[in-house]
């Protein structure tokens, strides 16, 4: 049974730097495990509108049945091996999950509420570009763990 994963991310004009390392994890993934990744453009309003508004915009990207997982600074800290274990049911459960990722000023709360999961990557603040590289890479990390792959030592 192959896995449906998804990361829905706001912004669209990303560094190449951003471009090269999500593209780097993103190529390694297999085929079983595929990564999809979707762009929601960044608000040109500020502040609370703005992430309204990508809140509405990331919302409505979200097909209806996904089990959707919010980053948040927040959020429950997840080892990897607790991502591969999660991975592993979604997959054994036919789930698609989908990823959330903010814009610079975060995730609406409508976005929180809609997610069946908070997962903070770290209690560090991180770049939202950046965010999309260490998941992709995390996702690459935790499928290696199911398989038994050697990249995770």
């Amino acid at each position: 049974m192959a896995a449906r994963l998804r990361i829905l991310a706001v912004g669209t004009r990303m560094p190449a730097w951003v471009q090269a390392g999500f593209a780097e994890y993103h190529k390694r993934m297999p085929r079983d495990f595929a990564v999809e990744l979707r762009e929601i453009p960044v608000s040109r309003r500020d502040g609370a509108r703005a992430v309204a508004e990508e809140g509405e915009a990331l919302l409505a990207a979200l097909a209806p049945e996904e089990h959707v997982v919010a980053l948040e600074v927040g959020g429950e800290p997840w080892s990897t091996a607790d991502l591969a274990a999660r991975l592993r049911a979604w997959r054994d459960e036919g789930r698609r999950a989908a990823f959330l990722i903010g814009g610079p000023d975060g995730l609406s709360a409508a976005c929180r509420e809609r997610a069946a999961q908070c997962w903070s990557l770290s209690r560090l603040t991180l770049p939202h570009p950046l965010v999309r590289v260490l998941l992709v890479e995390q996702l690459y990390r935790a499928w290696s763990i199911l398989v038994a792959h050697p990249y995770h030592r």
